[in-house]
């Protein structure tokens, strides 16, 4: 299919009672495949709770399962009394938020989903996660509306940017790249607005930055997670003022540009742990496009390697047979992809260049969806599950510095690392 949207109806509906606490009696009911609970009036379910962070803890469909994931609460989130980071619901858990216990159930109408063709400017897949997040990218590109793209590192957001771009008005103009991880931080504010000769040592000659050279255009603002805090109050500016002034002079000047964003972090925990802006982070999540990692639409992976062959002109030589054999799929298929495509295209790029099909990493095997009937295999995989919910909320707790993580804890960093490859978290 490469045309046309249709409509998936079968996930299941979710709904959420508020059984004590101060909302107690209410109830909520999604409409959609993901939401927030907090007490901001921007989360999607609202609890007049003190106790409750402001984006505390999202609901959502993930392969067919309905999960829970806190998202750096004060407070901690609980599931049947157990202190979680991200775990599967059934229907009669009892969610514990704060003050407030909540009771999921998914009675109701079912959640119909939109779904778009199987392909979306350089990117493809035939899932329906994949479908539904063309769908949502095709909407966005019809409109000059800010998009927020998120997901784990290496799932294509750069891409996704691209393709909102030469899917929009603006597709003729300008499409302006600002990595904000890779600028050193006192040289970023030159690097997105520009500046005159003489502003700080070495500018020997004025310069515009992004938001002049895209006008009219688009700026793709990469990693915004690690956006200094001094700077987001300027870039906030821009975001609603629609101007921008260059470091060293005292004028401004208006810019025409459409802003997309990506981060590999959740920016609702960043604005409870107080290191991103509110206010910026609702003028960036105007749109928001979740990107799924590898595992969760591994149907995609044939259709993957062989768009990555033709992109390299390799689809019709004899190393390129490795990649399509019955055997090679089964194999691509058992694996976890830590690093989503980006991985997937290093692994390509290897057997074409090597000849050969190299061994996949055993660490990082995809677990059993099936019953397990050993009691050591259930062993390993409960252990599996707990011991990578420890290290992320480990790392949530450091804000990510490994280093900091590895003091606290008592871990030598390099067996820290070492664990964090296992799990996919670095």
């Amino acid at each position: 299919m490469t045309e046309g949207t249709t409509v998936r109806a079968e996930l299941p509906p979710m709904r959420l009672d508020v059984i004590s606490g101060p909302a107690a009696g209410t109830h909520f009911t999604s409409e959609a495949e993901r939401f927030t609970i907090g007490s901001d009036d921007r989360s999607d379910m609202i609890l007049p709770d003190r106790t409750v962070s402001r984006f505390h803890a999202e609901i959502s469909i993930e392969d067919e399962r309905v999960t829970i994931r806190d998202l750096g609460s004060h407070n901690g989130t609980f599931v049947d009394g157990v202190s979680i980071v991200h775990a599967h619901l059934a229907p009669g858990a009892t969610i514990r938020l704060g003050a407030t216990e909540l009771e999921f159930g998914n009675e109701g109408s079912p959640i119909k989903i939109p779904l778009g063709p199987d392909r979306f400017g350089a990117m493809v897949g035939r899932s329906a996660a994949m479908r539904a997040v063309f769908a949502r990218l095709a909407r966005a590109a019809a409109s000059d509306a800010t998009v927020l793209l998120t997901g784990e590192t290496g799932t294509g957001k750069e891409i996704a940017a691209e393709a909102l771009h030469a899917a929009s008005r603006r597709a003729s103009k300008p499409f302006v790249i600002v990595d904000c991880a890779a600028v050193p931080p006192d040289l970023l504010e030159s690097e997105l607005f520009g500046h005159e000769r003489g502003a700080f040592t070495g500018a020997v000659a004025s310069r515009a930055g992004a938001f002049e050279t895209a006008d009219g255009g688009t700026v793709f603002l990469d990693e915004i997670g690690e956006l200094a805090p001094d700077l987001q109050p300027k870039l906030l500016r821009a975001l609603e003022r629609r101007e921008i002034k260059r470091v060293g002079r005292d004028t401004w000047r208006p810019v025409d540009v459409r802003i997309i964003v990506a981060t590999n972090r959740d920016l609702r925990a960043e604005v409870n742990a107080n290191r991103f802006r509110a206010d910026l982070y609702y003028r960036l999540a105007v749109v928001e496009v979740r990107l799924p990692s590898l595992r969760e639409r591994r149907e995609d992976l044939p259709e993957l390697v062989d768009a990555m062959l033709d992109r390299m002109g390799m689809a019709s030589c004899k190393e390129a047979a490795l990649l399509r054999t019955a055997g090679a799929r089964a194999e691509l298929a058992t694996h976890a992809w830590p690093g989503n495509v980006r991985e997937l295209r290093n692994y390509v790029e290897r057997c074409l260049a090597l000849a050969e099909r190299p061994q996949l990493a055993p660490e990082h095997a995809a677990p059993d969806a099936g019953p397990v009937d050993d009691l050591r295999a259930a062993r390993r995989q409960w252990t599996a599950e707990h011991e990578k919910q420890f290290l992320e909320a480990l790392l949530a707790r450091h804000a990510g510095n490994v280093s900091a993580a590895a003091r606290a804890s008592g871990f030598d960093r390099k067996h820290l690392y070492r664990l964090l490859w296992r799990h996919g978290l670095r």
